[in-house]
């Protein structure tokens, strides 16, 4: 039988580790946890439940898997976030590769987000492909793309599995607010890294674009008040990382 790596990247995820661990039984023949420094039992668990356990300072998510993959023993990598869980579906069909063997290099299979706790079909949400099973030998992370993208070959072709990632993203509105903003962070030192225009202007009409794409384009509307809620969020996290790519061009320039 095949054997396959599981990673997963951790911050104070102790109420949804185990869940998330929980779904990769029968599958995941070793675990590898990078963690940035959580100040709650996330380590405690996941070093219980047998999974090799590195402590991280975070860098980015890109870099953070590809650090992950790095430690791995088997060439196949599953990786998987600790609000996320394999659907009995999903389960089923890498079980299946498992045991019939690995005809390919990279595998992919939809997403279905959750936001607090429904389900979201619009907003460009779901399908959401995302190739998170791979042989290393021919792919890897990304390091400067928010989105977290698997980059390979062009002669390589993904191949799509039966079954959903259920992706749990927040449990409250805030803590979706908490996620965007982070992310407004990386997306704003990508901005000055690249040399993108950040004035304001441009900031507003990359964010106006995103607002109306979300909740018109893709059909955020369909999703009802969690679509509008989440096309906002568009909005503002864009307007606030414009905003940071702003200021930190200001501090390189004091530097200088």
């Amino acid at each position: 039988m095949e054997k396959i790596s599981a990673t997963i990247i951790t911050l104070n995820e102790e109420k949804r580790i185990n869940d998330c661990l929980d779904s990769l039984e029968g599958i995941a023949d070793e675990i590898i946890v990078i963690d940035s420094y959580s100040t709650d039992r996330t380590v405690e668990i996941c070093e219980k439940r047998g999974c090799r356990v590195v402590r991280r300072h975070f860098k980015g998510y890109g870099i953070q898997r590809q650090y992950a993959t790095s430690l791995t023993t088997h060439s196949h990598v599953l990786s998987i976030d600790a609000d996320e869980l394999l659907s009995p579906a999903l389960r089923e069909s890498i079980i299946n590769l498992k045991k019939n063997g690995f005809e390919h290099r990279v595998y992919s299979f939809s997403r279905l987000n959750f936001y607090c706790g429904q389900p979201i079909r619009h907003c460009g949400w779901y399908p959401n492909f995302q190739i998170r099973l791979f042989d290393k030998r021919y792919a890897n992370w990304d390091l400067h793309d928010v989105g977290e993208r698997v980059i390979f070959a062009d002669t390589l072709h993904e191949q799509p599995l039966d079954g959903d990632l259920l992706h749990y993203r927040c449990n409250t509105p805030e803590e979706y607010r908490r996620i965007q903003r982070r992310h407004s962070v990386i997306e704003a030192e990508i901005l000055v890294a690249k040399g993108k225009p950040t004035n304001a202007v441009s900031g507003f009409f990359k964010a106006l674009s995103r607002l109306i794409g979300c909740y018109i384009g893709k059909a955020g509307i369909l999703d009802g008040p969690e679509g509008w809620a989440i096309s906002r969020e568009h909005y503002y996290s864009t307007i606030i990382a414009y905003r940071v790519a702003r200021q930190l061009k200001r501090e390189k320039k004091r530097k200088e």
